[in-house]
């Protein structure tokens, strides 16, 4: 498949951008600073450009099969960057609808999940991270109105622990006791998610 990586420079993105190629897809990271991925160079095709310009994101996302997201603002989340989901959602979508391209997986956060008992995921975001949960609430409803054929991918904690592919799936929950996961185990689920069909217009909970 030709995949289009979104964040490509953090530590889920770097992920995806190596996995993906090890599972044979034609990968194409749009980045600020292409300087982050010239480890990659020879085996993806990198673009500099802005995220959160719809002309740079339908620009690269033409011709593509889908988009793999892993964008998200630094943590602490500053007040500049507070609505920094909900308006990378408006281009992404509008891209998106420009190009054709349906596909896209996103990695959200597992806050969102209300019903989470062990853990208490939404309660703890909202004592501890009002910003990211409200953010990333609106981002969510931005693509759940679109047409667009997506996936959304809530990890609770990320760590930087190597791959297991040793993880739980909920299909609408976060598992329970569903505390941490490897950002390389979360971007094997989302490359897994783009290679078939069954999560199209779910969200889902991943955790080790």
């Amino acid at each position: 498949m030709k995949l289009v990586v979104l964040g490509a420079t953090g530590g889920t993105g770097l992920e995806l951008v190596r996995q993906a190629t090890e599972h044979g897809h034609s990968v194409t990271a749009l980045v600020r600073s292409p300087d982050r991925l010239k480890g990659f160079r020879d085996r993806i095709a990198i673009k500099q450009g802005d995220l959160l310009n719809q002309t740079d994101l339908a620009r690269v996302i033409a011709g593509h099969d889908a988009v793999l997201s892993a964008f998200g603002p630094r943590v602490p989340v500053s007040k500049a960057d507070a609505h920094l989901l909900q308006q990378f959602a408006l281009v992404l979508t509008g891209a998106m609808a420009h190009t054709g391209v349906r596909r896209v997986v996103i990695e959200s956060v597992a806050f969102l999940f209300k019903n989470a008992i062990l853990p208490p995921a939404y309660l703890l975001g909202r004592l501890l991270f009002p910003r990211t949960v409200a953010d990333a609430s609106a981002m969510e409803e931005i693509f759940a109105r679109s047409d667009l054929d997506w996936t959304m991918v809530r990890p609770p904690e990320l760590t930087n622990k190597p791959y297991t592919g040793k993880y739980r799936v909920g299909d609408g929950h976060l598992p329970v006791f569903g505390l941490k996961i490897g950002r390389a185990d979360v971007a094997d689920y989302m490359i897994r998610a783009t290679e078939n069909h069954s999560s199209i217009r779910k969200i889902v909970g991943v955790c080790n």
